[in-house]
């Protein structure tokens, strides 16, 4: 899972946006609407993010499609030191 989050988080183009997902999700659960509008991302953007991150495990969601709510996935939460490692080489 480490170098899934190195990976998906720091070396691909988008990084920077998934970690703010990530981030934001991690205070709270939201959905792709509410995602879009808590960080001025257009819906469109938010959406490919979202696929990616669930696709490699870091996110999981409930519900349909539109009305989704994502959250952090267990396997991150017990990996969330190399999420944080992440975010302050970020910063």
């Amino acid at each position: 899972m480490e170098a899934v989050l190195w990976y998906v988080l720091t070396g691909t183009r988008g990084g920077a946006n998934r970690v703010r997902i990530l981030r934001t999700l991690n205070e709270r659960p939201r959905n792709a609407n509410q995602l879009a509008e808590a960080l001025s991302l257009d819906y469109k953007t938010i959406r490919h993010h979202l696929d990616v991150l669930v696709e490699n495990g870091i996110l999981q969601n409930s519900g349909n499609d539109y009305g989704a709510v994502y959250l952090p996935s267990d396997r991150v939460r017990t990996h969330w030191d190399t999420v944080e490692t992440i975010i302050g080489q970020l910063e």
